[in-house]
């Protein structure tokens, strides 16, 4: 049997596995977690039963990282079983920085300190290199199996009958699970059991609450230190903590998820928004505003009252079904088909700071991060296909151009057809997976496929976001939508005086303004860029009966200048308020004393930096302009 694995072709004997492709090719089989034949991903011992090409699956990918964060869960679950005799064992999957499992410990409830204890019992079973293997049962003795457990029970009903079933042994302890894992328990040593969380059932409020371990696991010590310091650090920049702390933002119980912007928050939002409106009628966008309640017959129309109305306010208005929009899309075809267009019209763009709705579980409701409205992004653009390339260039740019402002490095993604369910011909799918390829590739953007993900109307571009903490947030996508177009009718002339489709690309940037202000408050850890922050200058002088009339003059000037300038006049020491200036993260303080007043000059420190530093007013403010003209970054963040 033949196998092409690094270019290389292996003849293999019947029942060869992925652990003899290492061999063969001298690869140090410590670093081998598994291998994946063609596109699929097996056990590193898992036999390989036809020809076609193998990738060994190394311990340094995210593959890898995955798989052991899923083996990890079941190294929790054998320790959780051998402590607590009557827990039972929901699921326990991977997720994005490590795992979790989903218990019904009956009438016990489990402690933060408890977790310690399991910690020293998944060592101890880690030590004892249990193997890992993977078998395959029928449906009638996996029920037989798990006779005891209500959930394995509940989730082996809904297999189809004949469908066989595969559970993974290590030791003594048996899972149902599709894998892969692994080899043995002895590849997990890095690891840490973070917190508790309740979690119902299957996510339904109306099931029993489970108790959910949260948990990580790393190849060696030095990742998992790295990662634990960085989790501690997120703790110190948590947008909740500072948005309290600087008195950017705050929630009620009178409305759950919906965000109150305090003066300090709404200076920041705002100044976010000059900066978008700028930028979009430089780039040549149309800005619009839709009204944020529209009837039942759109939704119908664009098909979000079918598959998305569980996730949608509604309200009656004269004996009419309306709903506040979740989306800002139909309403920009609205406006699209609010007049006839030409092909000279083409490219049309309508950008829109559109405050949607969108009813999310309580449980999931987190900060700025998941709320229930918020204010997206949009802007939808018109073209034709011709125009597709110039016009997805053009965005790409845009995208650097945003993001680099707040020091943020981003990758792209390419999501492509679904298997099934998707709209429009083959042909059409294809040619817009090309066109968003070949945009990226003449932009010298590298970018990754993520096959069959794109949305059922059409491909598209997600821009993955890291912050200076190394964590990934996805924020921008670029989509193009084959299907809002057929469904309203959207139209334009051709040269030839015929009706044609236009092409429709959805596009947002930041995604969220909410979201988006809670990633950059933890980035910059609430130290904004000086163009940013809500207040630009704190004016300290030292001894009020002598330096304060001049300090009031200071503080005029410069707001006649168009900086944001709060003076603090308290009676508290210098030292005191100087601190507190650096607690609030102010970008510039400056100190008023005897020389100051005398001299007409102020003597300024900029935050992060001890040093202070006397020059003439006029000298300050240009300096001041021009860190805001130039958007400067007032520190780097990681140094926060």
């Amino acid at each position: 049997m033949k196998i092409i694995c690094n270019n290389q072709e292996l003849e293999l004997n019947e029942n060869s596995s992925g652990a003899d492709i290492a061999k063969a090719l001298n690869i140090d089989l410590k670093s081998v977690i598994a291998y994946k034949h063609n596109g699929v991903i097996y056990d590193l011992y898992s036999p390989i039963t036809s020809e076609g090409e193998i990738e060994l699956i190394l311990n340094n990918s995210e593959e890898a990282k995955d798989i052991l964060n899923h083996s990890t869960a079941h190294l929790l679950a054998e320790a959780v079983l051998d402590i607590f005799k009557d827990a039972k064992l929901a699921i326990g999957p991977s997720i994005e920085n490590g795992f979790y499992y989903d218990i019904d410990f009956g009438s016990t409830i489990l402690k933060e300190e408890d977790l310690t204890k399991i910690e020293k019992k998944m060592k101890e079973f880690s030590k004892k290199n249990f193997y890992i293997k993977k078998e395959v049962i029928s449906k009638e003795k996996a029920l037989e199996m798990f006779k005891d457990n209500p959930y394995k029970v509940e989730i082996i009903n809904e297999l189809p009958e004949n469908e066989e079933i595969s559970i993974y042994r290590q030791g003594d302890f048996v899972d149902l699970c599709t894998g892969p894992h692994v080899p043995s328990t002895n590849y997990i040593k890095h690891f840490k059991l973070e917190s508790l969380a309740g979690a119902y059932w299957r996510g339904d409020s109306k099931n029993k609450q489970l108790t959910r371990i949260y948990g990580c696991s790393f190849f060696n010590e030095e990742d998992l230190q790295n990662y634990l310091h960085l989790k501690e650090e997120a703790k110190k920049r948590d947008h909740r903590k500072l948005g309290k702390e600087l008195g950017l933002f705050m929630f009620s119980e009178y409305g759950p998820g919906f965000p109150f912007y305090l003066p300090k928050g709404l200076m920041l939002r705002r100044q976010m928004e000059y900066w978008w409106n700028d930028i979009h009628d430089r780039e040549g966008y149309k800005i619009i505003k839709t009204p944020i309640i529209l009837s039942k017959e759109l939704w119908l129309t664009s098909g979000h009252w079918d598959h998305y109305k569980d996730n949608m306010y509604t309200t009656k208005i004269d004996e009419k079904d309306f709903a506040i929009k979740p989306m800002n899309c139909p309403g920009a075809i609205l406006v699209y088909n609010n007049e006839l267009h030409s092909y000279r019209d083409l490219p049309l763009r309508y950008a829109e700071l559109g405050l949607v709705h969108r009813h999310e579980a309580s449980g999931a409701l987190n900060g700025l991060f998941r709320v229930r409205c918020f204010t997206q992004d949009d802007a939808h653009i018109f073209c034709t296909r011709e125009q597709l390339k110039s016009e997805i260039l053009k965005l790409l740019k845009l995208y650097d151009e945003m993001y680099s402002i707040f020091g943020l490095d981003y990758s792209i993604v390419l999501s492509t057809r679904p298997e099934r369910d998707y709209i429009g011909d083959i042909e059409i799918w294809n040619e817009s997976e090309k066109i968003l390829s070949e945009a990226c590739l003449a932009s010298g953007k590298e970018f990754k496929i993520n096959p069959g993900d794109g949305a059922f109307y059409g491909p598209k571009l997600d821009f993955k976001l890291k912050d200076c903490m190394g964590r990934i947030w996805q924020c921008g996508t670029i989509q193009l939508d084959m299907n809002l177009p057929e469904r309203f009718d959207c139209t334009y002339i051709d040269s030839n005086g015929e009706k044609v489709r236009p092409v429709m690309l959805h596009r947002a940037i930041l995604g969220s303004f909410e979201r988006f202000l809670g990633i950059i408050t933890e980035h910059f850890a609430g130290a904004f860029p000086t163009w940013l922050a809500p207040v630009q200058i704190e004016v300290l002088p030292v001894n009020n009966e002598f330096h304060l009339e001049y300090a009031k003059k200071l503080q005029e000037t410069l707001i006649n200048n168009k900086l944001r300038v709060e003076l603090n006049e308290s009676n508290e020491k210098l030292g005191y308020r100087l601190r507190q200036a650096q607690i609030n993260k102010i970008p510039y303080t400056l100190v008023i004393g005897d020389n100051e007043v005398k001299d007409n000059t102020v003597t300024y420190r900029k935050f992060g930096d001890p040093k202070q530093i006397t020059t003439s007013v006029n000298e300050f403010i240009d300096l001041i302009n021009k860190e805001i003209a130039s958007k400067a970054l007032l520190v780097d963040p990681k140094s926060l």
